[in-house]
């Protein structure tokens, strides 16, 4: 017969027709504790130290009904989704007038032209886009158009190209807005990277936070810095207007550049290359129309809106700075990009020139100091914020690559706080070893910018000329075809003329850098195609046939065992609860004395399972018992082995190391073992934090080991209820 102290292990289902009985911890829902006090069952919350920590920084976790409360109205998402094109209002013209000095002072002449060029190719992609949001609502932006209208593998391209860009918009931004800060606080010069590392850690907390919070949070500082960029503009106007000499503190430096003098094809291709540098100003166009389901209804039609406002507020901006930078004479050089600013003075080269838009803040506000340090403290914060079009874009897009099966599901999985967590936490990493690497210098860094923005940008307006071709040989309505072919027309212009930047920006910044990006876009493409191919080769893997519809004709269920204790009762208990048609214990004979020992006590105690014991003259675990299993499955090849793992759950790290060893050999070789199932049945010791939240030692002892006819395990002798239970295989190595 089973020894007293053996019937403590009661079934589980027991305890639901027993109301004497208090349900077993683990029967509470998850997270709740289950105590009784007074007679009565209490709930309360487990806290666990990570999770406070985690409550702490991200905020209350959010149910998923709560998702449509999230969603944004024009007025933050303009903020929100336009502060990476408006922000570079601190870097375009400055790069602009960096890309011109490379021929000296003279082409510096050529400014306004350059700049004019910029603003027309802007207004074409607001234009353009402005139709790809009104007919592509679902977030996935470009890469929906490519793939819906020019197939699969320019989608994957144009996805390749966003995410590097994404990247990029986070690197760029970030260490541009500490070149700025450091205009303002000389002491962070030395420490620009430290500073920048920083800035994206604090941003992707305010991101994985949630969206809303987020754009609550940069909404004012964004309008902020519009408002001080306009009020420079019209402030400078006005003592323009009162006749007031407005110089910059650069104006009467000499440029040398390595290519002064230059004429002919040499300086068409030097005003191409401005021209690409300024281009930089249409970055984070398109990170509305991939924002699209962030907006409140009509999503459509508010995204157009709100990219209509950031196109003119932009253009404005833009415009305004380069023509204050062009009529003040402010300067800038990088000797790293082939020029060189000269103090007439002392003749000596000038390394720390202040940013160009700090340089014209300076000058308009020279009797004004606090518009001086509003406009540098306003620039410098958009431009940390800027990173956040990016946080915004970068998750929603990699969800949809990851619906579409080109990257892990886990982008499609959303956080406590409804953001896509994952995909900010990679955008966040990447970003930051750009930093590193490029030691947060702007200047090394836009030479891969735009590459990629300009290739999504192509090939969604060749998409959507595509799309309207399509929508036009079907509809008939006359108003709805005038509607159809202006859109087409547009998104044909914005496609020929993003197509001729992108040649340009790849010619004149081949050899800068942009060669990088043209090796990491491919690369991506490749690794997304691999991802894709994969899960689709699984999914037909697993596609159910006929035959595999057909069920095992029997179940041999081994537990294995290494002594008699608490674990490998609920082992027992839990393999006879799943009545299989089988059942054995399974032991490994390394020392022979210890075997004889666990036999004798087998057979003392009575239990209703059969011990077998497998020899092992070289003092192996794994090897007998997966020849044992793989000799039950020649036998019966047409039934299944479910083999019943005891393991320990323990609450530090280190007790890792000392158990369960042997479990995880045993369980990596079983799973590739065909028709064997493996099931891990879960001890869990006081050092548990689940145990030391409910402070109930020695959990479990309250349940007894089911009793029954049939020491084989026969379904005669399976109709006993059992408990959950566990152990581990072999202390001797563990």
């Amino acid at each position: 017969m089973i020894l007293a102290g053996l019937q403590n292990y009661t079934a589980v289902s027991a305890l639901t027709t027993q109301p004497h009985v208090t349900p077993p911890l683990w029967a509470a829902a998850p997270g709740v504790l289950r105590s009784r006090k007074g007679g009565r069952l209490e709930s309360a919350l487990v806290s666990k130290a990570p999770d406070l920590v985690k409550r702490l920084l991200l905020g209350r976790a959010l149910r998923s009904a709560q998702q449509h409360e999230q969603l944004l109205p024009k007025r933050i998402a303009l903020p929100v989704f336009a502060s990476d094109a408006l922000s570079s209002v601190a870097y375009a013209p400055q790069e602009i007038l960096l890309a011109l000095g490379v021929g000296g002072l003279a082409m510096y002449q050529y400014t306004p032209w350059v700049a004019a060029a910029v603003v027309v190719i802007l207004l074409t992609v607001v234009a353009s886009y402005r139709q790809n949001v009104r007919a592509y609502q679902s977030g996935g932006g470009d890469f929906e158009v490519a793939t819906t209208n020019l197939g699969d593998n320019w989608g994957v391209v144009v996805a390749s190209a966003l995410l590097v860009d994404y990247v990029l918009t986070v690197a760029v931004s970030v260490s541009s807005g500490v070149e700025n800060l450091g205009a303002l606080l000389k002491f962070l010069q030395p420490h620009e990277v430290l500073v920048a590392i920083a800035i994206v850690v604090l941003v992707t907390i305010a991101n994985l936070r949630g969206l809303k919070e987020a754009g609550v949070a940069f909404a004012i500082p964004t309008y902020l810095f519009m408002f001080s960029i306009i009020s420079m503009l019209l402030y400078g106007m006005i003592r323009l207007g009162l006749g007031t000499d407005l110089k910059a503190e650069t104006a009467d430096y000499k440029i040398i550049g390595k290519e002064a003098g230059i004429g002919g094809a040499a300086l068409i291709f030097l005003l191409l290359r401005a021209f690409s540098s300024g281009c930089a100003a249409l970055t984070g166009v398109e990170a509305i129309s991939n924002g699209v389901p962030a907006f409140r209804k009509p999503k459509g039609e508010n995204a157009a809106k709100t990219l209509l406002m950031l196109g003119l507020v932009a253009m404005t901006m833009f415009g305004g700075v380069t023509a204050f930078a062009f009529y003040t004479k402010a300067k800038f050089a990088e000797p790293s990009q082939g020029s060189q600013l000269i103090d007439p003075a002392t003749g000596k080269v000038v390394h720390d020139a202040d940013p160009v838009i700090a340089q014209v803040a300076h000058t308009v506000f020279s009797n004004f100091t606090p518009g001086f340090a509003l406009v540098t403290t306003m620039t410098a914060l958009i431009l940390f914020l800027a990173a956040n079009t990016a946080f915004n874009g970068f998750p929603v897009l990699g969800s949809v690559l990851a619906q579409n099966r080109y990257l892990p599901r886990q982008f499609h999985t959303r956080g406590d706080r409804l953001a896509f967590s994952n995909g900010i936490i990679i955008l966040a990493t990447m970003a930051g070893l750009l930093i590193y690497a490029y030691d947060a210098s702007v200047s090394k860094l836009i030479p891969l910018y735009t590459v990629g923005v300009f290739v999504s940008f192509t090939v969604s307006q060749v998409g959507m000329v595509r799309h309207w071709n399509r929508l036009l040989r079907t509809v008939k309505d006359p108003a709805d075809r005038r509607r159809m072919r202006t859109s087409r027309a547009i998104n044909a212009f914005g496609a020929t003329l993003t197509g001729v930047v992108l040649v340009v920006v790849l010619v004149t910044k081949f050899m800068l850098g942009a060669y990088i990006v043209c090796i990491a876009m491919p690369v991506l493409f490749l690794l997304m195609k691999a991802i894709r191919k994969h899960y689709d080769r699984v999914a037909a893997e697993l596609e159910p046939t006929g035959e595999d519809v057909a069920l095992p004709a029997r179940n041999h269920a081994i537990v294995l065992v290494s002594k008699i204790h608490k674990p490998t009762l609920r082992a027992l208990a839990y393999a006879r609860a799943t009545r299989p048609s089988t059942l054995e214990a399974v032991t490994v004979a390394v020392d022979g004395d210890e075997a004889h020992r666990l036999q004798e006590e087998w057979d003392a105690l009575d239990v209703p399972v059969p011990l077998k014991i497998l020899d092992s003259p070289y003092r192996e675990i794994t090897r007998p018992v997966l020849d044992y299993v793989k000799s039950v499955r020649r036998r019966s090849p047409r039934d299944v082995v479910t083999v019943f793992i005891p393991e320990y759950v323990v609450g530090h790290w280190w007790e890792h190391l000392l158990h369960n060893q042997s479990a995880l050999r045993l369980k990596g070789r079983l799973l590739f073992q065909p028709g064997v199932m493996v099931t891990s049945v879960a001890w869990q010791l006081q050092s548990s934090d689940r145990l030391k939240g409910r402070g109930e030692p020695g959990f479990g002892s309250s349940y007894r080991m089911p009793t029954g006819s049939g020491g084989n395990g026969s379904e005669d002798g399976q109709r006993d209820e059992a408990s959950t239970g566990g152990g581990i295989v072999s202390e001797r190595d563990s």
